[in-house]
C-alpha cells in the first residue's frame, strides 16, 4: 500500500512518467521518506521500551566485560541478529553509549549490524551453500570485532557528539516505571531523537532518490567487470552514493550476477550500498563528529574491499 501511495502521488498527482528519471527519483523519495520515518520511529520506540527493562548499569554489566574483547565479541554477535542499517542502528548506538558501554564495543555492534546482513546471508546460503555463508558471517564478525578493538584502543570518546552523553536516566527510575510510564518514556525518546535527525534523514533520502533515478543501469557492469583489477574498490565507490536496504538491492544484485559480474564485486557493491551509503553517513554525522565518522568509514571501506577480493579469489 505504501508503494501504491508513492506511485499515486508521483505518477497521478504530479503527472510524472513512470519510466522517466525524475519520476523514478520522486517516487523513490516519497516511498522511502515515509518508510524510513516509520521504520525509525518503530525501532526507536521498541529499543527504548526494551531499554526501560535494562537500565544503564545492567546493560553496561552485560557488555563491559573485564576482558574488553569479550564485550566486542558479544556486541558483534548481537549485530548479526539485529536487522538494522547504519541509520536505524543509531538509537541502539546511543543507548549503548549513554549506558556507559565502552565506545569500541558499541562500534563492534555498529559495524556488525549492517555489514553482516541477513538478506545477503540468505542469498549466499541459497546460491552457494552454507560453507560460503559461514565464511561471510565469520569475515563480517571478525571485521566488527577488530574494528571495535582498534577504535577502543584509540580512546575516541571525545569524538561522539556531546548530546549523546547528556541523555541520561537512572537505573532506579527505570526499574520503578509502570507500563504506562515505560510507553511514555519510549515515545518521548522517539520524538527527541527524530527532532535531532529528521533533516539529515530527508537530505539522505533526497540524495538517494537522485542517484536512484539518474544512475545509469549498466554503469557498474561496464566499468567494474571481471577483467578490471580495480573492480572491487570501484564497485564500493559507486555503491556509496546510492541508498537502499538489502531487500531493495537484491534485484540489482541478481541483474549484475546474470550479466557476469564477479561474486565478490557484487557483494562489495551490496555491502557498500547497505552499510556505507552516503545518506546513512549523513544521518550518522548527527551522532559522530567528523573525525570519528571518517575513521568508521575508513574501517568499513577497507573491510568491504577486502571481503570483495576474498570472495572473488574463492570463486575464481
Amino acid at each position: 500500500m505504501l508503494q501504491m501511495f508513492a506511485d499515486y502521488v508521483a505518477y497521478t498527482l504530479f503527472g510524472l512518467l513512470p519510466n522517466s528519471h525524475i519520476g523514478a527519483a520522486v517516487d523513490f523519495f516519497i516511498y522511502d521518506t515515509i518508510k524510513i520515518f516509520l521504520m525509525l520511529a518503530t525501532i526507536i520506540f521498541l529499543v527504548s521500551l526494551v531499554r526501560s527493562f535494562f537500565p544503564p548499569e545492567r546493560t553496561k554489566k552485560i557488555l563491559s566485560h573485564k576482558r574488553e574483547f569479550i564485550g566486542n565479541i558479544l556486541a558483534a554477535l548481537l549485530g548479526i541478529v539485529t536487522p538494522f542499517c547504519s541509520c536505524s542502528a543509531v538509537p541502539v548506538f546511543i543507548g549503548f553509549v549513554e549506558s556507559g558501554v565502552p565506545l569500541g564495543v558499541t562500534f563492534s555492534f555498529l559495524i556488525s549490524s549492517p555489514m553482516v546482513n541477513e538478506v545477503a546471508l540468505i542469498m549466499l546460503w541459497g546460491m552457494f551453500g552454507w560453507q560460503i555463508a559461514t565464511i561471510y558471517i565469520i569475515t563480517g564478525v571478525t571485521v566488527a570485532i577488530v574494528g571495535g578493538l582498534v577504535i577502543g584502543k584509540l580512546k575516541l570518546e571525545h569524538l561522539v557528539e556531546e548530546y549523546v552523553y547528556n541523555i541520561k536516566m537512572g537505573e532506579t527510575e527505570l526499574e520503578a516505571l509502570t507500563w504506562k510510564e515505560r510507553v511514555e518514556y519510549a515515545w518521548g525518546y522517539v520524538t527527541d531523537i527524530l527532532k535531532k535527525v529528521w533533516l539529515y534523514v530527508i537530505i539522505g533520502i533526497a540524495i538517494g532518490g537522485l542517484m536512484h533515478g539518474y544512475a545509469p543501469a549498466d554503469f557498474l557492469v561496464k566499468y567494474a567487470g571481471k577483467d578490471n583489477l580495480f573492480a572491487v574498490p570501484l564497485a564500493v565507490m559507486i555503491g556509496v552514493p546510492l541508498y537502499s536496504n538489502a531487500a531493495g538491492i537484491i534485484p540489482i544484485v541478481n541483474v549484475l550476477m546474470e550479466k557476469g559480474m564477479a561474486m565478490g564485486t557484487v557483494l562489495a557493491f551490496m555491502m557498500a550500498v547497505t552499510a556505507l551509503s552516503l545518506p546513512e553517513m549523513i544521518i550518522l554525522r548527527k551522532v559522530l563528529k567528523p573525525k570519528l565518522l571518517g575513521i568508521f568509514v575508513g574501517i568499513m571501506t577497507v573491510a568491504i574491499i577486502f571481503v570483495g577480493y576474498m570472495f572473488n579469489w574463492i570463486f575464481v
